[in-house]
């Protein structure tokens, strides 16, 4: 392992790392195919693609292949996304183009694919008639400590539901692709976000919750963090409820969840299933506890399935029961980090967990009204929320308007 130091806007620094690479490939009997990795500000994409593409280290002439990884968020809205994009594809072609999230790496996100369409049991309950609500909760207990100058900038709701929620939405909603290449599967959840029903400025306070945690005993508020305005209006937490229009999806409502200092560090997707229509057991089933079946993502990769059962003793009383696999329990090995998956992938040539273009601009064309109807109000409707609770109490009003409650961690 090697590295070379420069300025990103200098010339230098490009030839030096050409010379770099000229000489690696003339110790090796095959010319090596090359990954740029580009873990930068978004603002530099554009500068450093250019530098590259002008001193010849995207040149694949040679039969080699150099493709760039680019890191989120990309861009802040519809319309900076629309630029970054038009100027990056001047001299990238999608193939060459890998735009990387990291919770795409995640095994219990990878195993969402296998466990619908691998196991008959499941897939035939994935839709309206089983299925009552889905919930996706991305929750962090630590604020935003080292970050906070980017999240002045970004917020959130581009932090986290633009990639991360979004993507888990996809893979848990989407329909089945027709074969496991990464078009097929990145067509499939394309069509996701086409099917979510827009949001107009008018339902944002209908739709979507914000909030910024304040201070507590155990934490200073996101206003006393340094780098950060002490009047800013910046949500490190934010809640949505999604309706999806198609034949599968019609009438479920999908809930989530992302924030900072909040009471654990957890993510997960939580499929809860409709009640019985009748039980035999007496009254009318609102004594049985829904089936739920929840995919834990982080901490502790796993699956649990809960269901109904007889608790032991003469009378009939019934107990909710949960089979639990965990992933440290089965593979006791050490497994890959999310990035070092996803940067293998990106050496193979496979581009099935990365993020196409399409996807990134339906994603904004979804989320920029709501940005924009925040930015026009400043901090009214900004709920301020003990840091270590749960965040801002319109969180929960906005699934007890369903007659719902958060799953609890």
């Amino acid at each position: 392992v090697t590295y070379l130091s420069g300025d990103y806007y200098t010339e230098e620094t490009y030839l030096n790392l050409k010379k770099n690479i000229e000489g690696r490939s003339a110790s090796s009997s095959i010319a090596p195919d090359v990954v740029y990795y580009l873990s930068t500000p978004a603002s530099l994409y554009e500068g450093i693609v250019t530098q590259l593409s002008e001193n010849g280290l995207l040149d694949d002439s040679d039969g080699t292949k150099k493709r760039v990884v680019i890191e989120k968020p990309f861009g802040s809205d519809l319309e900076s996304a629309k630029e970054l994009d038009a100027s990056l594809s001047k001299i990238l072609s999608e193939e060459q183009t890998y735009r990387i999230d990291h919770y795409l790496g995640k095994e219990t996100v990878q195993n969402i694919l296998m466990l619908r369409f691998a196991n008959m049991i499941f897939e035939p309950l994935w839709n309206n008639k089983y299925i009552d609500n889905v919930q996706i909760t991305a929750a962090e207990s630590i604020g935003v400590e080292h970050r906070a100058g980017f999240y002045e900038q970004t917020g959130l709701l581009r932090d986290m539901f633009q990639n991360h929620m979004f993507q888990m939405l996809g893979l848990v909603a989407m329909e089945a692709p027709s074969s496991f290449d990464a078009d097929s599967i990145r067509d499939e959840k394309v069509k996701l976000l086409k099917s979510i029903r827009p949001c107009s400025p008018g339902e944002v306070d209908e739709y979507f919750v914000r909030g910024q945690y304040d201070s507590s005993d155990t934490m200073n508020g996101y206003r006393s963090e340094d780098n950060v305005n002490e009047k800013s209006v910046v949500e490190t937490f934010a809640a949505a409820k999604i309706l999806i229009d198609n034949w599968r999806w019609k009438g479920v409502p999908f809930y989530l969840r992302s924030g900072k200092g909040l009471a654990k560090r957890v993510s997960e997707i939580v499929i809860t299933f409709k009640q019985v229509p009748h039980s035999i057991f007496g009254g009318s089933g609102d004594g049985l506890m829904p089936n739920k079946l929840v995919l834990n993502v982080q901490p502790e990769e796993g699956v649990s399935l809960s269901f109904n059962a007889k608790q032991p003793g003469p009378k009939l009383c019934m107990g909710n029961l949960n089979m639990d696999f965990k992933y440290a329990d089965v593979f006791p090995a050490d497994k890959a980090d999310a990035y070092a998956r996803l940067l293998l992938d990106s050496m193979l040539g496979d581009q099935t967990l990365f993020i196409r273009k399409d996807f990134i601009e339906k994603a904004w064309e979804l989320l920029t009204p709501v940005l924009k109807a925040w930015k026009a109000r400043g901090d009214d409707g900004l709920e301020l929320y003990p840091a270590g609770s749960w965040g801002p109490e319109s969180s929960d009003e906005l699934l007890n308007k369903d007659g719902l409650k958060w799953h609890k961690s």
